[in-house]
């Protein structure tokens, strides 16, 4: 598949062996685009990619990569271009996260997300910035970063930076042609929110207008709209998908 809304160039997705990330790999690489994923698990993400590359038209490759690692990062970004000849499109996927009120956080719970979901975004970036000519950086945030999140805090923050980073990159890489834009999704039925509020996508009604959680599709649809040339003259922007809770009584107008 080709044209303004497609993904052609070689990408590279972060956290991509199952949820948001796996999707965004697939969206791509439906489109016919190479993909080189990873996570840090080096089982999973090399299965992820085995199955990207037969159920679709372009080719994947699993790397294990620990983003809070820049030579771990390093590696990764250096496997995808040669594997793949160059890089276009880079996807900030990576995220971690637990529920916890604000006085309980330890520090090592507050840096171990922190170093995930922020300095794993700069690491990427930073590896990434030399192949990118021309490219786009979608990064993933969240809701709460931009409207917080009680009992998740530490996330809440984290995430916030990474759409206040996303504005910054796009001033500073504007001038070499790099479009760099942010997806802030509300609720997505992701593992992780399953394991959180017990929500499995198998339980998203997706035929209803006015549901309030998401599936990992359609984010990654926004993060392909972002990445894709449809996007054009759109950077340093932050995209919130998310739904809204319905009216519980129609008020008489």
């Amino acid at each position: 598949m080709s044209g303004r809304f497609s993904v052609d160039g070689p990408a590279v997705v972060t956290g991509a062996s199952r949820g948001i990330g796996r999707a965004v790999a697939e969206t791509f690489a439906a489109d016919g685009a190479d993909v080189a994923v990873c996570s840090r698990d080096e089982s999973e993400i090399t299965a992820a990619a085995d199955e990207i590359s037969d159920e679709f038209p372009g080719d994947a490759i699993g790397v294990e990569c620990d983003v809070r690692e820049r030579e771990s990062v390093g590696a990764f970004v250096e496997a995808a271009v040669e594997a793949f000849g160059g890089l276009d499109v880079l996807v900030n996927n990576a995220g971690a996260s637990f529920v916890s009120s604000f006085e309980d956080i330890s520090a090592n719970g507050w840096q171990s997300v922190v170093d995930v979901n922020l300095t794993g975004t700069v690491n990427c970036s930073q590896a990434a910035s030399d192949h990118l000519d021309g490219g786009s950086v979608v990064n993933v945030a969240s809701v709460a970063g931009t409207d917080g999140a009680p009992y998740m805090s530490h996330y809440a923050a984290s995430k916030a930076a990474v759409v206040n980073l996303t504005r910054t990159l796009a001033y500073e890489w504007a001038g070499r042609d790099v479009r760099v834009n942010c997806v802030a999704p509300g609720y997505v039925a992701t593992p992780g929110l399953e394991s959180q509020m017990g929500i499995s996508a198998d339980e998203v009604d997706r035929e209803s207008v006015d549901r309030n959680v998401g599936v990992s599709e359609e984010i990654a649809d926004a993060v392909r709209f972002l990445a894709s040339d449809a996007a054009s003259f759109v950077t340093g922007q932050t995209l919130s998908p998310r739904g809204v809770p319905p009216i519980e009584e129609t008020p008489e107008l």
